[in-house]
């Protein structure tokens, strides 16, 4: 990614003005920032709510992780197809389509009296949020006014993004204590009818982009995607040398190297070649895999640790992960400043180091540990280490996108994340299960804290390794009067002057 730098002699004052559009702009910031909160809590908000699913449909210990599965395999499966769509078939209505379905999906699934019927609600929720959630980020860019306001709502969009699993789980367990598990779906009804009506009025759409749709390549896409992630979502059950696990990665793999060939052929490629072939972006793609995969594989130990070992109920564990989202929130506020003083590849290593630390922290809990003595620190480091990782990451794998291909690049992100939080579950699953006794949580979960940190520590020798060594200068840009979407997502400004936003996105970003 280039660093931009301001031109010697340029002038550091504040803007004296707003443009014109800067209030409508700020407000469509905000709805498309709500959609993508209730996208990415819905993969955690019904975890906590877990125990009462089982006992009012009557799951079975096997078939309740379908409840998260479900979504996490449509999600990810169809993220790619649903990047290109938008790219193809504008934006703004692949994105209020997705939110429409997602919507319905999630009512019906509240209203679900039976475990299959819970099942399929969960997996069109998948696929709605499939089709939204990668032209949330072109929406934010193409209709921020200026180049600051893209880099707070990128921040903005890293914070959501990453804070929004913890989130999910104070929602999903205030909602199970005081109501019941229905109203983990039911939320979504009011909010996604809410922006579906807003959008029209305050998002601008997208142009369409000419060109035969890749037929072979979105079928070898998604095939590939949901093959990966159904292996790996099973293995901890079934075992990874299962002929379950093996077929499924077996085939994944086979659909994406057709994939790739497809593409290299095709004149109107589902994915294109050309980003794969930046060395930055790629190593950012690898960086946002291992992070993410450490990241929900902590949130899965940790819950069970907070209500198994401390004693907490749902309400009270989805509150333990207070300090992790507030880290998250408070550092966004920063970031795009950081990122213009220093650059994104030294802000990422710092963040997974901490990351690592605070997941190294993790692995020494006990049975007589104390939530003030063995959780709130390591909380706060891996909020803290997740805001510096997720905007310089996303600004690293957007740089230098054309327009015509901000959504299939976004969706490529988010597959990467989607995948990266399978592997990173399903291998800390398995290496808890290999420590763990019955009736006891601890003895599993030194070894599988110390995985998840292995994940962290990966991610830091990998951006050690890899971005921070740059051999180009950092390049001196002129501000243009209207800069392309993507292109410069990771503009700086290293002086105050260009590092402000108009004062409605900072009353935004202050609420």
């Amino acid at each position: 990614m280039t660093l931009l730098s301001r031109p010697t002699g340029a002038p550091s004052e504040l803007p004296t003005e707003l443009p014109p559009d800067a209030t409508r702009a700020a407000t469509g910031i905000a709805i498309v920032l709500v959609a993508q909160l209730m996208l990415v809590l819905d993969a955690t908000v019904v975890n906590v709510a877990l125990p009462r699913i089982d006992a009012d449909l009557g799951f079975g210990p096997a078939a309740l992780s379908w409840v998260l599965n479900a979504y996490t395999l449509a999600f990810g499966g169809l993220l790619l197809l649903g990047g290109r769509l938008g790219d193809v078939r504008g934006r703004r209505l692949l994105f209020q389509g997705g939110l429409a379905l997602f919507t319905v999906s999630s009512l019906l699934g509240g209203l679900a009296q039976t475990p299959g019927q819970l099942v399929a609600a969960r997996t069109l929720q998948g696929v709605g949020a499939a089709m939204a959630a990668p032209s949330v980020l072109a929406l934010l860019t193409t209709n921020a006014p200026d180049t600051a306001a893209r880099n707070r709502a990128l921040a903005l969009f890293g914070a959501v993004s990453s804070g929004g699993a913890s989130i999910g789980l104070v929602l999903g367990g205030l909602l199970t204590d005081v109501g019941s598990w229905r109203w983990t779906l039911f939320i979504n009804v009011p909010i996604g009818l809410a922006v579906l009506m807003l959008v029209p009025r305050f998002v601008d759409e997208t142009p369409r982009r000419d060109g035969r749709f890749d037929v072979v390549g979105a079928v070898t896409a998604t095939l590939g995607a949901t093959s990966l992630v159904w292996a790996l979502v099973q293995a901890p059950e079934h075992g990874w040398l299962s002929a379950r696990t093996v077929g499924g990665v077996v085939l994944g793999l086979l659909s994406l190297a057709l994939l790739v060939r497809t593409e290299r052929r095709h004149p109107h490629p589902m994915v294109r070649p050309a980003l794969l072939r930046d060395r930055q972006r790629v190593l950012a793609l690898v960086v946002m895999a291992l992070v993410v995969g450490g990241q929900l594989s902590m949130f899965f130990l940790t819950v069970q640790y907070d209500q198994r070992v401390l004693g907490l109920g749902p309400l009270a564990t989805g509150f333990a992960f207070l300090p992790f989202s507030l880290a998250i929130f408070g550092m966004s506020r920063v970031t795009p400043q950081l990122l213009g003083r220093v650059g994104a590849p030294r802000l990422i290593a710092v963040g997974t180091a901490l990351l690592t630390l605070s997941f190294v922290l993790l692995s020494g809990v006990g049975e007589t540990s104390t939530y003030v003595g063995g959780v709130l620190l390591p909380m706060l480091l891996a909020g803290t280490g997740g805001a510096l990782v997720f905007m310089p990451v996303t600004a690293t794998v957007l740089a230098g996108v054309e327009p015509e291909h901000a959504g299939a690049a976004s969706g490529l992100l988010q597959t990467t994340q989607q995948l990266g939080a399978a592997i990173g579950v399903a291998v800390v699953a398995s290496v808890y299960a290999a420590g763990a006794v019955p009736e006891s949580f601890v003895p599993g979960a030194r070894a599988a804290f110390l995985t998840s940190a292995a994940f962290a520590g990966t991610a830091l020798v990998v951006t050690v390794a890899g971005l921070l060594r740059r051999t180009a200068p950092a390049a001196v840009v002129e501000r243009d009067p209207e800069p392309a979407p993507v292109a410069d997502l990771a503009a700086s400004g290293s002086g105050s002057g260009e590092l402000q936003v108009c004062s409605s996105l900072e009353h935004l970003i202050r609420v």
